[in-house]
């Protein structure tokens, strides 16, 4: 009887030591697969962006901008890419490798085609969850403007995400003006057809100073608008999307990637 007593309890501790390793192993499972939800969650992306201006004649453009109202970029705290005077970038980004980017092959054509010049090549791994609101991220790139205390292109560029991401480009191209401005008190005139802008970019219009008064309050020497680029566009992830104007352009991609590579 004592035997088939120790039989027993032996068989009871068997499985209960069985029971409980199963239980280890389904929590381990449990949290593995946890863990890897959150590495590859379906809002992490790569993110890219290249600016380039067009090499064109400012007196080839048409757009006769000088005295358009603009309202004045803010001076974000969050960066893209910004070139001081003496020709030292800066970003707020934790940039990838150029080699890591897509659209590195399509700057390298672009730049061998000696149409463009490429101003910035930036990529960055980023979560980009439902209902994402980003912080408009400054540039200023291009020529100093001698007298202005400016790059020739500057602005911020806003990354979004409602259903699908949404990027807002609100970018001036600035050159020094040859004579004073005219002044002009009439509305700027609403976005061109096609962008989101008018339904909410950061881009709306402008505030009542022409861009002679602008110049006066914030620069040493008076500015005009050569183009700009005003637009929202609804982004699909991993095909590339192209706004421009006459003299600037801005490709942007976006490929889904795992968290974490």
């Amino acid at each position: 009887m004592q035997i088939d007593r120790n039989r027993w309890y032996r068989h009871i501790t068997c499985a209960l030591t069985a029971a409980l390793l199963l239980t280890l192993s389904l929590v381990s499972h449990a949290q593995q697969a946890n863990s890897g939800s959150k590495s590859t969650p379906d809002d992490y992306y790569r993110a890219e962006l290249v600016i380039l201006e067009r090499i064109i004649s400012p007196g080839a453009v048409n757009e006769h901008m000088a005295n358009h109202k603009v309202q004045p970029t803010p001076k974000t705290p969050d960066i893209l890419w910004s070139v001081s005077k003496d020709g030292t970038p800066a970003t707020t980004l934790n940039l990838a490798p150029a080699n890591e980017l897509y659209l590195n092959s399509a700057a390298q054509r672009l730049e061998r085609s000696g149409n463009y010049r490429v101003l910035v090549r930036a990529g960055w791994y980023q979560a980009f969850p439902p209902d994402y609101k980003g912080n408009p991220l400054r540039v200023e790139i291009g020529d100093w403007l001698n007298g202005a205390d400016t790059r020739e292109i500057e602005g911020t560029i806003t990354i979004d995400r409602q259903r699908y991401l949404h990027v807002n480009v609100h970018l001036n191209h600035w050159q020094l003006a040859t004579s004073p401005p005219a002044p002009d008190r009439s509305e700027v005139a609403p976005d061109q057809p096609g962008s989101d802008s008018e339904a909410g970019g950061i881009g709306s219009l402008a505030t009542g100073m022409d861009t002679g008064e602008m110049a006066q309050q914030q620069h040493t020497a008076p500015l005009e608008l050569l183009t700009w680029i005003r637009e929202t566009r609804r982004m699909r992830s991993e095909e590339v999307h192209f706004l421009d104007s006459p003299t600037i352009g801005v490709l942007v991609f976006f490929k889904k990637v795992e968290a974490g590579k």
